[in-house]
C-alpha cells in the first residue's frame, strides 16, 4: 500500500512538474515573441550570416587545382559574424528582465527558478535552431551558386556544395548546433552576471579575443592547446571539410569543447540564480 501511494505521489509530482514546465515555456515564448527588438535580432543574425558568407564566396578565387581553400567553410564564414546577434539575443532573454524588474514577476509566477531557466533555454534553443537552420541553408545554397564561378569546380578537385555530400552535411548541422551552443553560453553568462553589457562583453570576449590571444603565443604547442580550448576556434572546426588532419582539434570533438563551455556557463548561472535574491 505504501509503495502504491509512493508511486501515485511520484506520478502526481511528475505531472505537476510537466504542467508547470509547459506553462513556463508558453510564458517565455510569449515574452520573447512580444518583446521589442527580439525578432529584429533574429533577422539580423540570419542577414549577417548570409551576407558575410556570400561576400566571402564572391571574394575568394580558386584559379588552379589544389588552391587549398575549403569551399564549404567559405560559404559558412558568416556564422562568425551572425553569432554576435545571437549572443545579444540570448543575453537579453535574461538581462532584459533584470533591467525592467520583470524577473520578480517571473519568479513569482514560477517559484522554481531552475524550471524558469530551463524554460528560457528551451525557447531560446528552439528559435536559434530555426533561425540558424535558415541562415546556414541559405548560405550554402547561395555559396554553392557563386563558388563554382570562382574556380571551385570538380576540375580543381571540389565537389559541388551539396547536403548530399557527407562532410558538407556535417558542417551544416554542426554550424546550427554551434549557434545554439553559443546562445546557451550567452544565457548562462547573463544569468550569472545579470547586467546585459557585462554579459555581452564577456561572451564576445571569449569568442573573438581568445583567438587573438592565441596568435600572440609563439610556442606552436601552446598555441595548439589554446586553439583546442577556444570556444570559437574549437567549435567552428565542425565546418571543416578538407585537410582535417591539419586541424588543432577534430570537428565533433571541437563542438564537444564548445558544449562543455555552454554546460559550464549554465551550471554557474543556475547555481547563482538559486542562491541569490531576484
Amino acid at each position: 500500500m505504501s509503495l502504491l501511494s509512493g508511486a501515485r505521489l511520484t506520478s502526481t509530482a511528475d505531472g505537476a512538474w510537466r504542467g508547470d514546465f509547459g506553462r513556463a515555456v508558453h510564458a517565455e515564448w510569449t515574452k520573447l515573441r512580444t518583446a521589442g527588438g527580439m525578432g529584429w535580432l533574429l533577422l539580423l543574425a540570419v542577414a549577417l550570416t548570409v551576407a558575410v558568407g556570400c561576400g566571402t564566396a564572391k571574394a575568394v578565387k580558386c584559379p588552379d587545382a589544389g588552391c587549398g581553400q575549403d569551399a564549404v567553410r567559405l560559404a559558412l564564414t558568416g556564422v562568425t559574424v551572425g553569432q554576435a546577434a545571437i549572443v545579444v539575443l540570448a543575453v537579453l532573454v535574461v538581462s532584459g528582465e533584470y533591467g525592467t524588474g520583470m524577473i520578480r514577476t517571473t519568479f513569482t509566477a514560477m517559484p522554481n527558478r531552475l524550471t524558469a531557466l530551463t524554460a528560457k533555454a528551451t525557447v531560446l534553443t528552439t528559435i536559434v535552431l530555426a533561425s540558424g537552420t535558415l541562415a546556414v541553408l541559405a548560405s550554402l545554397l547561395i555559396g554553392g551558386y557563386i563558388l563554382p564561378g570562382n574556380g571551385f569546380t570538380e576540375a580543381h578537385g571540389y565537389a559541388p556544395v551539396s547536403l548530399a555530400h557527407g562532410p558538407t552535411l556535417r558542417a551544416a548541422v554542426g554550424s546550427v548546433l554551434y549557434l545554439v551552443l553559443i546562445a546557451l553560453i550567452g544565457l548562462g553568462v547573463a544569468t550569472a552576471v545579470r547586467e546585459a553589457v557585462t554579459a555581452i562583453g564577456i561572451v564576445l570576449g571569449l569568442l573573438y579575443l581568445f583567438p587573438v590571444v592565441t596568435q600572440v603565443v609563439h610556442d606552436p604547442e601552446w598555441q595548439r592547446h589554446l586553439q583546442q580550448i577556444s570556444p570559437m576556434t574549437a567549435g567552428l572546426a565542425v565546418q571543416a571539410t578538407v585537410h582535417l588532419h591539419e586541424l588543432p582539434i577534430g570537428p565533433w570533438t571541437g563542438l564537444g569543447v564548445l558544449a562543455t563551455w555552454a554546460a559550464a556557463a549554465l551550471a554557474v548561472g543556475s547555481l547563482l540564480l538559486h542562491r541569490r535574491d531576484a
